[in-house]
C-alpha cells in the first residue's frame, strides 16, 4: 500500500477519549517490548512517530494514528510487564479488553509475539479470546532476523500450533532491521480493509 499520509491523532487513556467516527481500525497488540512501535514505524515508512524504548512498558494508553486519510492504526498498551504495580497492569488489561470488545470499526487485530521464544501465557490469553470473540487476527513474529532460518521456521511452527489451537491462524515472520515480513503483514491488512471499507 502507498503511504500518502500519517498523523498522530491522539492519546487515550480512556474510553471517552477514545477517536470517533466511523473509519476502519487496525489495532496492534503484544507483550511488553515485543516491537510494536518498531513495526509501526516500518509499516508506516516514518522513523520515529511511534516512539520506541528499550524500557518494557512505555505504552501505556491507546495511540491512534490515521493513515491515508482512511483508516487508524491502534497502538494498544503492551501486557505482562511486571515492574509496575498490580494496579497498573489490571488496568491495562481492562482498558484494552474495552476497546476490543466494543470497537465495531476494529477490523483487523494484529497480535505480536516475539520469534525467539514460545507464545508467553499472556500471549494465549490474548489469543483464546480473539479466537472466542470471532475477532479477525493475524500473528505476527517480531525479531526474525535474530533467529537462523532452520530456528525461525521451527517456533513459527510452534507459535502456529499453540495459539492456532483448532482455528487456522496465520503467523508472519517480520524483521524491522530487514523489512522481512512487511509486505505479508500489508497485504492481511488491505484485504482486512477491503472487507470492510472506510466510508465515502
Amino acid at each position: 500500500m502507498k503511504i500518502s499520509s500519517v498523523e498522530f491523532v491522539k492519546s487515550a487513556f480512556e474510553e471517552s477519549h477514545w477517536v470517533r467516527g466511523s473509519l476502519p481500525e487496525v489495532a496492534f497488540l503484544g507483550r511488553s517490548n515485543v516491537g510494536k512501535s518498531s513495526l509501526l514505524n516500518s509499516l508506516l515508512g516514518v522513523k520515529g512517530l511511534a516512539r520506541t524504548s528499550s524500557t518494557p512498558g512505555r505504552t501505556q494508553s491507546i495511540n491512534f494514528f490515521l493513515v491515508n486519510r482512511q483508516f487508524h492504526f491502534v497502538d494498544l498498551p503492551g501486557y505482562g510487564y511486571a515492574r509496575v504495580s498490580k494496579t497498573v497492569r489490571e488496568s491495562w488489561g481492562e482498558i484494552v479488553t474495552a476497546y476490543l470488545a466494543k470497537r465495531e470499526r476494529l477490523v483487523l487485530s494484529i497480535h505480536l509475539v516475539d520469534s525467539r521464544h514460545d507464545p508467553t501465557k499472556s500471549d494465549l490469553q490474548l489469543s483464546e479470546w480473539l479466537r472466542a470473540h470471532a475477532k479477525p487476527r493475524l500473528v505476527v513474529a517480531t525479531k526474525a532476523d535474530k533467529l537462523s532460518r532452520n530456528e525461525l521456521q521451527k517456533n513459527l511452527r510452534r507459535a502456529r500450533e499453540v495459539l492456532g489451537a483448532t482455528g487456522a491462524v496465520e503467523v508472519v515472520a517480520f524483521s524491522a532491521l530487514t523489512g522481512a515480513g512487511r509486505e505479508q503483514v500489508w497485504r492481511a491488512i488491505t484485504d482486512a480493509l477491503t472487507v470492510s471499507p472506510p466510508p465515502l
